[in-house]
């Protein structure tokens, strides 16, 4: 079997690959029957001579792979017919601007693997970059209250070393005593608590975040049951929240009187409540100065957040009052974060977590009759057709 890994052609260009080289090496070793090429690229982090040193090919021509891989969607206008797939497509959730592209997908007679819809038997995804969103979500927060505030100036993510480089920044300024709320426990909300914990911001209960001062910067992360309450005032276990989110209230008024930076690493299901309304917000005693949004959803669980930003303009601000973006240095301003591609600040470190993970939990399905269900449970589309998983996708493409 011959794997082809693609160039990145979306714009913005993003720098990431889904396997390093000396990873691609690696695979040579333990899969000695597949055969791996690299599309030639000039803008990916790894050059192409770092590739033909492990001595992976790098070519033009892709025309002879079965399987191709990628990490951005592909454009329609590249998609070679009659080849299978991996990409983020962002299709599965009926997104109107990829409508087109899952249309020629099954026009072409591709097969496709969303690397959001590789999941274990639990329906758990497997594979992702929220680890690293979450690791420059929170730095990009740091440095959007230290430049709101004249306190401290941390250059942008994007011109750093990966992690470390971002550590060694960090580490460098001094906080106030100010409060970060997190809103979310997974990989994302795990990028996060990573870098505070090694900036050795303190981690207190909930309890004691909401109630205590303290004369150093400290944390607190929540699940979704610490900022939701029933309406009826019951108190159930999560899986009702997640069977009947509309029967749910957002309690996170409760945080906002004691933050100074919102952290949202949460992941957001359509009829969930709204976490941080507009009221919220407006409050007199709203203590709230600066929202990272790392999960960024337009008109979602955040009011502030009226659009996402960009990595070469990552802060906006947002004017409760009036509920409109302003300056964000404008006196009333609270600062949003709400960058959609994050990952792409430290696409190197990104690359080599991402990599390991593909190794990890989807590689050996090729080669082991895909015994566990990852590619059965992944594929989007089949023979022209969406398969019976994805077949609520019909009336979008219709």
């Amino acid at each position: 079997m011959k794997f082809g890994i693609i160039k990145e052609r979306k714009n913005p260009p993003d720098r990431r690959v889904v396997f390093a080289p000396d990873e691609l090496a690696k695979i040579k070793q333990q899969f000695t029957t597949a055969q791996f090429v690299v599309e030639s690229s000039d803008i990916r982090i790894f050059p192409d001579v770092a590739y033909t040193n492990m001595g992976v090919s790098v070519t033009d021509d892709l025309s002879d792979c079965d399987v191709l891989i990628g990490v951005k969607e592909v454009p329609i206008t590249n998609l070679i017919p009659n080849k299978s797939y991996f990409f983020f497509s962002h299709t599965i959730k009926k997104q109107p601007y990829n409508r087109d592209l899952l249309r020629s997908i099954l026009e072409k007679n591709i097969t496709l693997y969303d690397h959001e819809t590789i999941v274990d038997a639990n329906n758990r995804r497997l594979i992702g970059f929220g680890r690293y969103a979450g690791m420059v979500g929170i730095y990009n927060g740091i440095r959007a209250f230290g430049l709101k505030f004249e306190l401290f100036k941390l250059p942008k993510a994007e011109t750093l070393d990966g992690r470390e480089g971002l550590l060694k920044q960090l580490k460098r300024i001094t906080l106030p005593p100010i409060k970060f709320v997190v809103t979310g426990t997974g990989k994302v909300g795990g990028g996060v608590k990573e870098i505070l914990d090694a900036i050795k911001v303190k981690e207190v209960s909930k309890e004691n975040y909401l109630t205590k001062k303290y004369a150093q910067p400290v944390y607190v992360q929540l699940d979704v049951l610490d900022y939701n309450v029933r309406k009826d005032g019951k108190q159930l276990a999560y899986t009702d929240f997640y069977k009947n989110p509309t029967e749910y209230e957002s309690s996170f008024d409760t945080f906002t009187k004691v933050s100074d930076i919102f952290v949202a690493a949460h992941f957001y299901a359509a009829e969930a409540p709204i976490i941080l309304t507009r009221e919220m917000l407006q409050a007199i005693d709203c203590n709230i100065r600066v929202i990272a949004d790392i999960s960024c959803d337009i008109n979602g669980p955040i009011a502030a957040t009226l659009r996402s930003s960009t990595i070469a303009e990552p802060l906006y601000g947002y004017l409760a009052s009036e509920n409109k973006e302003v300056d964000v240095f404008h006196p009333a301003a609270i600062v949003v974060m709400a960058v959609d591609n994050l990952p792409c600040e430290i696409p190197k470190d990104a690359s080599f977590g991402f990599g390991e993970q593909f190794l990890e939990h989807v590689l050996p399905a090729f080669f082991n009759n895909d015994k566990d269900g990852i590619l059965a449970r992944a594929k989007v589309t089949e023979n022209g057709k969406l398969t019976k998983r994805f077949e609520y996708l019909q009336d979008f493409i219709s």
